[in-house]
């Protein structure tokens, strides 16, 4: 199982310091449900007792140091009249987007978190989870971060068009998002959450430039990050599965307690970029190496990561994305155990 004094190393990790030991944990809730086998993705994701009962298992199974309560990312798009599909082990996804003009801002909803939607059952998993794990696991909420909640209710093609076709609408949807996270965070924190993964893979630097990114994406950002880092005392996890140093480097302002490096990226160079300045986490790829490899490809892959990122604290072990579904149980069992046993200082 995951130790005693988990939380207290993030917290060192998050001061940039040395823990006494890294924490191990992967983006494993795909492979949960899957290996765990008794629900399908979509019967799981309803029910708040359904992802407790998973969780519960795949930690006391696998020993993660976390409990990562991401799930999908359609429960605060539901109550605002986006459509979403998802089906059997596929999981949720938006299609059905508002228009794009002022009386459809206008229009949308104060959402309770405590009341609308899924919302209330992701509560429910995080506050068994807690009662459960007590401070033996971090438990990780999560939401969208701003611009990609904007992506999420009107598209993407919209929200990355508005930077040059209307910045004030884009701004003012990111602050409905923003000042929504504020509350969603809160009663997440509430819940028993000590983290938050906040989701920002449409401001991916595939998909907007760094000077895009810094005059339209990160003044927003930064005030919910700064919002939740000091007033909350909540750690933030940013993931925007970031893979170019500048774009990454650019984000340190925003005072996030993490970030995680997207599987691509070169993390030695990251790695030396962010060193002593932001705690990262990453980035094993979760397809070729955990997925398609195997138990003596997979501990090779984790001692060059460790190699590189481990000396000298503010370092995470984790996938740099979701792990797929067909990930087999000797693989993930070579995972975990491997970055364990690398883990003291």
């Amino acid at each position: 199982m995951a130790y005693s004094g988990v939380i207290e190393d993030f917290q060192r990790i998050r001061e940039n310091k040395i823990p006494r030991r890294v924490p191990v944990v992967a983006c494993s809730e795909e492979f949960d449900v899957r290996w765990y086998g008794k629900y399908s993705y979509e019967e799981f994701c309803q029910d708040g007792d359904k992802i407790f009962e998973v969780y519960k298992a795949s930690i006391e199974r696998f020993n993660y140091d976390w409990a990562w309560v991401q799930v999908d990312d359609c429960f605060e798009f539901e109550p605002v009249g986006i459509s979403v599909k998802g089906e059997e082990n596929i999981l949720r996804a938006t299609y059905g987007y508002l228009p794009v003009n002022r009386n459809s801002l206008n229009n949308l909803p104060t959402m309770n978190p405590l009341t609308d939607g899924r919302m209330p059952e992701k509560l429910k998993a995080i506050r068994k989870l807690k009662d459960y794990f007590g401070d033996t696991v971090l438990i990780t909420g999560s939401c969208a971060a701003p611009f990609s909640a904007v992506g999420l209710t009107f598209s993407l093609e919209e929200s990355m068009m508005l930077m040059f076709t209307d910045p004030q609408f884009l701004y003012d949807a990111m602050d409905y998002w923003k000042d929504f996270y504020k509350r969603y965070i809160r009663a997440q924190q509430q819940a028993g959450a000590d983290a938050i993964w906040l989701g920002d893979c449409n401001a991916f630097s595939s998909m907007v430039s760094l000077p895009q990114y810094i005059e339209h994406i990160l003044p927003v950002t930064k005030e919910l990050i700064t919002y939740c880092e000091k007033e909350l005392n909540i750690m933030i996890w940013l993931h925007n599965s970031e893979i170019k140093t500048d774009h990454v480097v650019a984000h340190i302002p925003m005072g996030m307690s993490f970030e995680s490096i997207g599987p691509a990226a070169d993390i030695r160079q990251i790695r030396q970029a962010t060193k002593g300045r932001l705690p990262i986490s990453g980035n094993l790829d979760p397809i070729s190496v955990l997925w398609q490899g195997n138990p003596e490809s997979i501990a090779a892959d984790i001692k060059r990561i460790m190699g590189i990122c481990k000396q000298g604290g503010g370092y995470i072990f984790n996938t740099g994305e979701m792990n797929p579904g067909q990930i087999t149980e000797e693989n993930m069992s070579a995972y975990m155990e491997t970055a364990i046993k690398l883990a003291d200082y």
